[in-house]
């Protein structure tokens, strides 16, 4: 965990708290080591201002594949020599706060915050809010309607004035909710850690915040210009988005830079430049209900299980296979009757064997790169599902969740300004994760 906390306090250095001397140079690179203690997963985004930025490249030969483990360890072995006196006072400062950073991890992880314990994502909230307050940041926590159900969510910002402002995301609920049997913090051989929502992302939120803690100790975070989000509903998103991330897109476009921090695939050395978005499909299908003796005849037709096993086939056959892009049907009822409860994923159905079925409800998801290519697949979609067999009726309903997060020049920038300093520090270089293998996440509201 170290490692990624020292790389990002190097990245707030070099984006929020430093503009360029006067002479035009480049502004350093922090230089940093760390172990690790659990899998962590970086995600950048740049916003417009950065994106049109020229990133440092990375240098050749720089880095060992070996990760020191103290930062004493790092001087001796780091290909980067000296640092700077900010750069030491930063490395030191990783190295006292490292038990004390576990500690807070195990506090936050033994508090349960499933989304819908609204007290317990609260309480959590509270402690960050609580730390936060104390490195000068100016906090609040931002309540949602009483009708969407969620706790709501903890926003603070520093504005020293001084570089570009950097926006760190992450999430303070998890998918244990408070019935689940798993609610406990473990410590386990080799350094890591198990617990409700040690990787899904309480860890990556202490990431966030001993990082901030390392500048501040070195005294290079007064002046910076930095926005910590941390969402109270990440795992089942407040309905209407509209509302519920509303200070996400506000706080995204007055940043010039997002870093997201929730674990993921690839381990320390990837990192997220792009990720699909996530659109959910309900398809409707109504038929004539009759003797299934009669079947297929003009009066009553297929039925609407035949019409909605020819819409999901067609999907099958001319959807599938484009990078990228991919879809799924998650849940069919049909027969005489259905009732589908979709804020409860689950529905009921009727019907007899000797009877045509009149209704289908599938539901299903639908996840792109790109927006053209959300809206090409949904006209092809919609296109299928009006090619009705006989005396049937088909109709396809979406619904837009999270945005895809497009990998664009200005977030591999980013990317480089990561690589750099884990080359430096002798992490070795960090590549982009594969997007087909990315999830739906709160940064893509940021892109």
């Amino acid at each position: 965990m170290r490692q990624v906390w020292l790389v990002i306090a190097s990245v707030a250095l070099t984006l929020g708290c430093a503009s360029a001397p006067p002479d035009g140079s480049e502004v350093p690179v922090l230089a940093e080591v760390g172990t690790q203690a659990m899998p962590l997963d970086l995600e950048a985004v740049v916003a417009s201002p950065l994106a049109a930025q020229a990133a440092p490249a990375p240098v050749a030969g720089r880095g060992t594949s070996a990760a020191p483990t103290t930062v004493a360890a790092a001087r001796e072995s780091g290909p980067g020599g000296d640092l700077s006196p900010t750069e030491r006072r930063i490395a030191e400062a990783v190295d006292r706060r490292s038990s004390e950073a576990e500690a807070f991890l195990q506090r936050i992880v033994n508090v349960n915050s499933g989304t819908m314990n609204r007290a317990g994502v609260r309480e959590v909230g509270r402690m960050f809010e609580t730390e936060l307050a104390a490195l000068g940041f100016e906090t609040r926590w931002i309540e949602m309607p009483p009708e969407m159900g969620r706790a709501g969510h903890l926003f603070a910002e520093i504005d020293g004035g001084s570089g570009q402002r950097v926006l760190l995301i992450g999430h303070l609920d998890t998918v244990y909710e408070s019935d689940s049997p798993f609610q406990s913090f473990e410590t386990l051989e080799g350094g890591e850690a198990r617990g409700p929502g040690v990787a899904d992302m309480k860890g990556g939120d202490v990431v966030i915040l001993y990082a901030l803690k390392a500048l501040a100790d070195a005294g290079a975070l007064a002046d910076a210009r930095i926005v910590v989000a941390l969402l109270g509903d990440e795992e089942a998103t407040g309905d209407p988005l509209a509302v519920s991330r509303a200070d996400l897109y506000d706080a995204a476009r007055r940043s010039d830079a997002a870093l997201g921090f929730e674990g993921g695939v690839g381990g320390l050395n990837s990192a997220t430049v792009a990720r699909r978005g996530f659109t959910g499909w309900t398809l409707e299908v109504s038929a004539i209900r009759g003797h299934s003796s009669v079947i297929f005849s003009d009066q009553y037709g297929a039925g609407a299980i035949f019409e909605a096993a020819r819409v999901l086939s067609r999907f099958y056959e001319e959807l599938r296979g484009e990078e990228y892009l991919t879809f799924g049907a998650g849940l069919i009822l049909g027969g005489t009757s259905v009732a589908y409860d979709a804020q409860r994923d689950r529905g009921e159905a009727f019907g007899k064997t000797n009877v045509i079925p009149q209704m289908v409800t599938v539901a299903g998801d639908l996840r792109t790169l790109t927006f053209d290519q959300l809206e090409s697949a949904k006209a092809r979609m919609r296109g299928i599902a009006a090619e009705s067999l006989p005396r049937a009726t088909a109709k396809i309903r979406f619904r837009d969740s999270y945005p895809p997060m497009a990998p664009t020049e200005g977030n591999y920038a980013l990317l480089h300004r990561l690589d750099t300093v884990s080359r430096d520090l002798g992490f070795g270089p960090i590549d982009a994760v594969d997007p087909g293998r990315r999830g739906a996440a709160d940064i893509s509201f940021a892109a």
